[in-house]
């Protein structure tokens, strides 16, 4: 199974995807790792070389019968159709979850305390998240809100959704 996690910075995606990861003992990808990697080896990032090279890491852990989850944010449909695409090539099932957060000073709040957990990595401001090119979902996938809920609530919904 491919799990397609998408959403803006500061919603909870990799809080979230991380856990289902830790509980399905699944291959988790997290563009921003392999993003932070890449700009360690000196690697100049120019366009969607991460998304790219998770794909083909998905696709061979897929292959390997393994459930992979991948935690990006997923912006746009040519991302998310991507995704789709690699699961579908392979003829596995799939699930797009997009995790939101609907409080706004909530989300602010999350987005200017929170500290990396990647060496390296640069947090994006708040200005960063808000003026981010973010792309409505136009199909049918899971809605986590995590506004008002905390990572076991979150996790509880996500489980029922994704058992349906």
């Amino acid at each position: 199974m491919l799990y397609i996690f998408g959403g803006l910075p500061g919603t909870g995606k990799s809080t979230l995807s991380s856990a289902l990861a830790r509980e399905l003992r699944a291959v988790h990808l997290r563009v921003d790792v392999v993003e932070q990697a890449m700009r360690d080896a000196g690697i100049k990032l120019e366009g969607p070389e991460g998304y790219m090279i998770c794909y083909g890491l998905a696709s061979h852990n897929l292959q390997l019968g393994l459930d992979v989850i991948a935690d990006m944010v997923n912006p746009i449909e040519l991302t998310r159709q991507a995704w789709r695409d690699v699961a579908e090539s392979l003829r596995i099932p799939y699930v797009e979850i997009e995790v939101i957060c609907t409080d706004k000073e909530e989300h602010k709040r999350r987005v200017t305390t929170r500290v990396s957990d990647i060496p390296g990595l640069q947090q994006p401001s708040w200005e960063a998240v808000e003026s981010r090119h973010y792309e409505p979902w136009d199909r049918d996938h899971i809605i986590i809100d995590t506004a008002r809920h905390n990572i076991a609530q979150s996790m509880q919904l996500l489980r029922e959704l994704i058992d349906k």
